[in-house]
């Protein structure tokens, strides 16, 4: 059960949001096989004075920049992550047309016991 937020730039069209939700949820599923209909995203869009970026590790980035922060089990292996990492990218940049440069992307685990799904209640735990 990924928890996945995407912040941008504001100005981009709803057809390009719902695009960047839906894409990020089919490479969850191609990458960490998660459950069909397991999908919690949230999108953030921000005003330009509060959308700042620069070009750590010499990469050249634009106002188009997209900011994708999932947390996960901490079952996840590290070839996992890397697989959702070429996936996502390379299906941003192959519908959207998104540079793979303007995609930075931040995984984070989480025990299962940090976990609640509802009901006030550690499932997990």
């Amino acid at each position: 059960m990924p928890i996945a937020q995407i912040a941008l730039k504001e100005g981009k069209s709803k057809a390009y949001r719902t695009a960047l939700c839906d894409l990020l949820y089919k490479a969850l599923r191609d990458a960490l096989k998660v459950p069909e209909d397991d999908q919690f995203i949230t999108i953030t869009e921000h005003e330009a004075e509060n959308f700042r970026y620069g070009n750590a590790f010499d990469i050249k980035r634009s106002d188009d920049l997209v900011y994708v922060r999932i947390t996960v089990f901490d079952s996840r292996t590290e070839e996992q992550k890397k697989a959702l990492y070429r996936r996502l990218s390379v299906l941003y940049t192959e519908k959207l047309g998104l540079r793979p440069e303007d995609l930075i992307i931040l995984v984070t685990d989480a025990s299962k016991e940090n976990w609640s799904f509802g009901h006030g209640i550690a499932q997990f735990a």
